[in-house]
């Protein structure tokens, strides 16, 4: 890789999450949409459809919401129901398998955090550039930090 992104940088799976969230809205419209218009439900009855739907959406929106936001300090790795900010000399390795499901990351403290934000998916092309990126970026963090602290 000849040039690394400006900094901050956020990866996520565009198309993913285009495809969750449109799915997410259309199945509240239309679970809210079939509650209207049955006329034998009572208001009760109505509001357990649409919070059914509203549910559904919220499911689909946090499946969405994955992403990895890269900047100078470091790293910020934000999956389903957590999100993590890590130091650029945290990372060892950036990982990214045939037949991953998504990057994961080899941390120093001897484990391996998934990335979820570079999955390959709908695009998997863009998720091993996105991976090449990511992994130039730690290198160079890596060395920079370790210059530093030499210096």
């Amino acid at each position: 890789m000849s040039e690394l992104p400006a900094l901050p940088v956020t990866f996520r799976p565009g198309r993913t999450r285009a495809v969750l969230l449109t799915a997410g809205a259309t199945i509240f419209v239309v679970i809210t949409a079939v509650a209207l218009l049955l006329e034998k439900l009572g208001p009760g009855e109505r509001l357990s459809f649409v919070l059914t739907g509203a549910l559904m959406f919220g499911v689909l929106a946090m499946l969405a919401r994955v992403r990895v936001d890269a900047d100078e300090s470091g790293v910020t790795v934000v999956n389903i129901a957590g999100r993590r900010r890590l130091e650029w000399a945290e990372i060892l390795r950036v990982n990214l398998r045939p037949g991953d499901p998504w990057v994961f990351l080899d941390l120093s403290d001897g484990t391996s955090l998934p990335a979820l934000g570079i999955q390959p998916g709908i695009a998997k092309q863009r998720a091993i550039d996105d991976a090449r990126t990511l992994r130039a970026l730690a290198e160079a963090h890596s060395i920079r930090n370790s210059g530093e602290h030499q210096g």
